[in-house]
């Protein structure tokens, strides 16, 4: 595969330049969208469509990332503070009141934020959102990852812009960064599997020595005395630009769901040279991707 480069795009959203999320909120109107007339999703499709016909070796996609909702980790991490849950607290796999480990699971409130999502895709649907079909959604093999997207996509089970039978796209190069905390240690492939039949689960090209590994049984990744490192993050992050771009059947697909963690998002936003974005629990960030071929 050729190598590739990768770049934001800005001037659609109002999240391109924005550095603060607290100005923009987890889930602005028409996911941050800056246009707002009754066209506006037709009109970005069709630009991004333009926008693709214009130089040979570039291609664009609208990437939607969505970090999970509340987990219980999270509360751990606010109950105890930053600096004593990296240093002690995440380590657990609880305190005796709550459980955050192995592989944190979704609160109420986590939950509701999700849903909340789901809202906000019905409230564009008569605006003729694009909804990703289900192959060009890939998701995070962390627990608290594809039950916030079963309740984002739950407008599906209402019968509104079913997209076939062709199933989600679990990957492991789409979780949390991983090592030390418990939090970040998944569960094995056979209870994924179990608890979420409607995905499929595919290996990936490590981020190590760019060979396809199979999507193991146990976690493999996460170790008990090392935090991945932020650049591996980034590569690991490229791996499923890389993924997405290459695809065949993805090839005329401009609209790629992607449901996550602050973490990996933020690996994304480093291997196309856009600044970092905290984004909040239950948030959603839509970006304009260039792809390069070299």
């Amino acid at each position: 595969m050729p190598p590739r480069s990768y770049q934001a795009v800005s001037g659609f959203f109002v999240q391109d330049e924005a550095t603060d999320p607290s100005t923009v909120g987890p889930l602005p109107p028409r996911f941050g969208l800056i246009d707002d007339s009754p066209e506006r999703w037709k009109l970005l499709e069709t630009k991004i469509r333009q926008m693709n016909d214009v130089e040979p070796g570039v291609s664009y996609k609208v990437i939607i990332f969505g970090r999970h909702g509340q987990g219980w980790h999270n509360v751990g991490e606010s109950k105890y503070g930053t600096e004593a849950w990296d240093e002690y607290w995440s380590k657990l796999d609880g305190d005796g009141e709550i459980t955050w480990g192995p592989d944190a699971e979704l609160t109420p409130l986590g939950e509701d934020q999700a849903r909340s999502v789901t809202s906000a895709w019905k409230s564009e649907l008569p605006f003729d959102i694009p909804v990703p079909k289900r192959n060009a959604r890939f998701c995070s093999p962390m627990t608290r990852a594809f039950s916030t997207y079963s309740l984002t996509f739950a407008f599906e089970n209402e019968g509104l812009k079913l997209q076939g039978d062709q199933k989600p796209v679990i990957l492991e190069n789409c979780r949390e960064e991983y090592g030390e905390h418990t939090c970040d240690k998944r569960r094995t492939k056979t209870y994924i599997r179990e608890r979420f039949p409607d995905f499929s689960i595919r290996g990936g090209i490590s981020a190590d020595t760019g060979v396809f590994t199979e999507f193991s049984e146990e976690d493999e990744l996460w170790l008990a005395d090392q935090r991945e490192a932020d650049n591996h993050v980034a590569t690991r992050a490229k791996t499923v630009l890389d993924r997405i771009f290459d695809s065949h059947e993805l090839k005329s697909e401009y609209f790629i769901s992607v449901t996550a963690h602050g973490g990996i998002i933020n690996g994304f936003l480093r291997s196309m040279d856009r600044p970092s974005y905290s984004l909040p629990t239950g948030g959603v960030l839509p970006v304009v991707v260039k792809c390069i071929i070299s």
